[in-house]
């Protein structure tokens, strides 16, 4: 397929094995879909989970890292160090497949552009890598990968029977894939391992346009969850897995020695199980620390759970929060924090590699931890508590220094310098 003659207002394909929920990748999808929009680009949705509009999406089951077929392929090819002839024979069936459904969708909505999102990069399902780098390989077709995570920063994919398509696809490096990455420490490992640039592109939030603020739905969010309205809430809006550190957090309010301090956590145990949860209640049962546990009361939209309860937003739970606890080990850039500084809420950041290069240096007032909780810092979390003039002064130059670096104004600049790589015109 040759590369069309591209005209203003285009139609932008995104791909990647899920646009649904609230998963880093979807979210940042989303925000680029909502910047290409409002200069005339119209975007289209092709995936194995979608909650998109189906006039504009192509749902292939396939695509979905989660399906039993490519569950079946990862069972077989990480964790082992030799491949069976079948495991091979199925990768590229499943591969051909995912291509001709490629086409189809390139054809269907006479797609301009694609924008991949993480799926030549993470390999949660390689036929699929296989089938969009096979598709580039023959159409030369003008591609943004967009790269959140790479396979070699996880541990669970280390050992694995699979090195040859992964260095075919993940990422692929043809010359018409534009790559872009998400922190200075991934650009640095792309160009050396793969040799190919790529444009740093951080993740975003709308900070020309302020938070909502408090209303009928939300104003109880407190009393729902069992805090007093004198309480003091260190909320800690991660999912409940090791690399999140959250037992520095049951530190800190275990320090701080007040009784009216209560950490909520926002999200589930995700998909690595209980026992860090359940450790992290015996470690704030032991230390006498008011932990809630409230993933069934945080939802995508409000409304009501099974238990007749209200079910709320997570911006409804910052609103509500005086302090925010990021003590993670490990972050691919740190979607919290920012969401701290767009709700300007004073923050504890433990000094991650990625907060470390690509952010601290801009300049942003936090209580910071380097990997142990000190009697310095649980003062200076103190001190932010108590004193209202200098926590706003700080959660301020915050949202404004974001305004600056994070903001969709810096997303539009970069989008419009990838679109105009392709397209020859200033689009954006």
């Amino acid at each position: 397929m040759p590369t069309k003659s591209i005209t203003p207002g285009h139609r932008i394909g995104f791909i990647g094995t899920r646009f649904a929920g609230t998963d880093g990748v979807s979210l940042e999808a989303a925000k680029w879909a909502k910047v290409l929009w409002h200069h005339r680009h119209t975007s289209f949705w092709f995936a194995g989970k979608l909650d998109t509009d189906p006039s504009v999406s192509m749902l292939v089951p396939h695509a979905y890292f989660g399906h039993l077929d490519i569950q079946w392929v990862n069972d077989r090819v990480f964790g082992v160090s030799t491949r069976d002839p079948e495991v091979t024979r199925r990768i590229f069936a499943l591969a051909e497949h995912l291509k001709r459904s490629i086409y189809e969708f390139v054809r269907h909505f006479d797609i301009e552009i694609l924008i991949v999102q993480n799926a030549l990069c993470i390999p949660m399902n390689i036929p699929l890598g296989v089938a969009i780098s096979t598709f580039i390989a023959e159409t030369n077709f003008p591609t943004i990968a967009h790269h959140h995570d790479f396979y070699w920063e996880r541990d669970r994919f280390a050992v694995n029977a699979a090195g040859d398509l992964l260095r075919m696809a993940f990422p692929c490096t043809i010359p018409s894939i534009q790559h872009v990455t998400i922190n200075s420490e991934a650009q640095r490992a792309l160009s050396h391992r793969r040799g190919v640039s790529s444009v740093l592109v951080p993740n975003v939030l709308d900070f020309e346009t302020p938070p909502p603020g408090l209303d009928d739905f939300n104003s109880d969010f407190r009393e729902s969850v069992g805090l007093a309205p004198d309480d003091i809430l260190f909320l800690q809006p991660t999912r409940v897995v090791p690399r999140k550190g959250i037992e520095h957090a049951i530190s800190l309010i275990k320090q701080l020695g007040n009784p009216k301090c209560k950490l909520v956590i926002s999200h589930e145990s995700g998909d690595e199980g209980h026992e860090y949860l359940n450790a992290l209640r015996e470690m704030a049962d032991q230390q006498g620390v008011d932990l809630r546990f409230i993933p069934d009361r945080i939802g995508e939209e409000r409304g009501v759970n099974a238990n007749g309860e209200k079910v709320y937003l997570l911006a409804d739970a910052y609103l509500h929060a005086d302090f925010i606890t990021y003590p993670s080990l490990y972050e691919g850039f740190g979607n919290a924090l920012i969401e701290a500084f767009y709700y300007r809420k004073p923050v504890l950041v433990n000094r991650y590699s990625i907060f470390v290069s690509d952010i601290e240096p801009r300049g942003f007032e936090v209580i910071t931890m380097n990997g142990y909780m000190t009697r310095d810092t649980v003062d200076e979390v103190r001190r932010v508590i108590d004193d209202r003039k200098y926590r706003q002064a700080m959660v301020e130059k915050n949202y404004e220094l974001s305004k600056r670096f994070f903001s969709y104004a810096v997303l539009r600049r970069k989008l419009r310098a990838l679109v105009t790589n392709v397209t020859g015109m200033d689009d954006l």
